[in-house]
């Protein structure tokens, strides 16, 4: 089938309350884990996501009794008695959170598994988690470092290993493979990446350490099954946050969505650009702050992000190089990881501006965008390509806001990675 597009029309402001999916980052933890586990576990709000979706298939492939009703999936873990070899091949989709993680897990494991993924995923780079978890003992098969991946599992043993890029999934396949691993591992990250693992990890039973930048596991450790909530996704969030911030006069509100602080990192960026956000927190389940977010849009501003702040900005960068559509300027640097995601991020963002009629460049390792405040034309309107990334479709509907007239987003489909009901969230916000 092709790709579908979706028509946006120019907004003069964003209003409303609304909540957003689960958060597919932990959504995608508490399900490996909760299988990982002894007895049952119960995960409400779990993401809807395509992305998601992979990680329980693949799951259920391995021996794993999942149950999903109304948005809350029932898991009966494992535990002990360890997963089960697959009949045929694990497709992990366009996830490469399910390959990365599961490499992990199947390390440890006394059998062989192969993981394919669609075209986007067979070339983003998994030699990052094939070395550590190669050092520890595992073996594995891989063309050129990318997928499809032949995972060799054997008895592992502890390593002290240092990450090369910040990669919160290469940090947590270490750890889960450390979990089942003999001696204590280590895994110490170059900044900061989000701590959604050693959250879930903590809930589940295990005992992480940490001391600054480095994490330790010790092995044979036991998992409980448990009952949780998942929060929403403050990526997900980040898109009515920007459109809220880029359009004077709006009002966002966004409940219910997650405020772990090594996500939060936008709010920050917002304030500079002169939007008004203020974070309440309501509760806290499995080490999960969650909460609500008002995001009101006032004056534009310049915003120029530095490759210290990259890496507990890398998933919203996309949408915050839609705020210099609305006025002002955009500029990052020290974001090269964007081109080995879904996309090249960076090539797709500028042509896509471009599309629109937004002024934008490349550097190698990040983007300037212009907007009309800044001395460049006001957007034009265009037909931008997703080329299949969700964050790019949304990036471009988020943009097309400040357009003079209605754009079409192409490829408008692949939202439905993470974010199924976007655009009929888009309609309810403009005003």
């Amino acid at each position: 089938m092709p790709p579908l597009s979706a028509t946006v029309t120019p907004a003069r402001r964003l209003a409303g309350r609304l909540r957003v999916p689960g958060d597919k980052s932990i959504a995608h933890r508490y399900a490996i884990l909760a299988a990982l586990a002894d007895g049952r576990s119960q995960v409400t709000n779990f993401a809807p996501g395509a992305d998601c979706r992979s990680t329980v298939a693949c799951l259920r492939q391995l021996g794993v009794d999942i149950f999903d009703t109304h948005g809350a999936v029932t898991v009966l873990g494992r535990g002990a008695a360890g997963l089960s070899s697959p009949s045929a091949p694990l497709d992990c989709g366009n996830s490469g959170t399910t390959m990365r993680l599961l490499s992990g897990v199947l390390a440890s494991e006394r059998f062989s598994t192969r993981l394919t993924g669609d075209p986007s995923l067979s070339r983003r780079p998994m030699t990052r988690v094939i070395v550590p978890l190669t050092e520890m003992g595992a073996r594995f098969e891989a063309a050129n470092g990318c997928a499809p991946l032949i995972v060799h599992g054997a008895p592992l043993h502890a390593i002290a290993y240092r990450t090369v890029v910040p990669s919160a999934q290469v940090k947590s396949a270490v750890l889960l493979a450390g979990l089942r691993a003999e001696g204590t591992t280590r895994v110490t990250e170059p900044a900061q990446t989000r701590d959604h693992t050693e959250r879930a990890l903590a809930a589940f039973g295990a005992r992480v350490a940490q001391d600054g930048l480095q994490l330790s596991i010790d092995g044979g450790q036991r998992l409980s099954g448990l009952a949780l909530t998942v929060p929403g996704d403050f990526s997900s969030a980040a898109f009515w946050m920007v459109g809220a911030a880029a359009l004077p006069g709006s009002r966002v509100e966004i409940e219910d969505v997650g405020l772990n602080p090594t996500r939060t990192a936008l709010v920050d960026v917002l304030r500079r650009f002169g939007a008004r956000v203020s974070l309440e927190t309501t509760a806290t389940d499995a080490g999960e702050p969650r909460g609500t977010i008002v995001v009101e849009g006032d004056r534009r501003g310049t915003v120029e992000i530095s490759r210290d702040e990259v890496p507990g900005l890398i998933d919203e960068l996309p949408a915050i190089a839609a705020l210099a559509a609305h006025g002002g300027e955009v500029s990052v640097a020290g974001a090269a990881e964007l081109r080995v995601k879904e996309s090249d991020r960076i090539a797709a963002l500028v042509a896509g501006f471009r599309a629109l009629g937004i002024a934008a460049d490349e550097r190698d390792d990040g983007f300037v965008v212009r907007g009309p405040e800044s001395g460049a034309p006001r957007p034009a309107g265009g037909a931008p390509d997703a080329r299949g990334d969700h964050r790019m479709a949304m990036a471009f509907a988020i943009a097309a806001l400040g357009a003079d007239r209605p754009s079409v987003i192409d490829g408008s489909d692949a939202v439905a990675i993470s974010y199924p009901g976007f655009f009929e969230t888009l309609a309810q916000l403009v005003a």
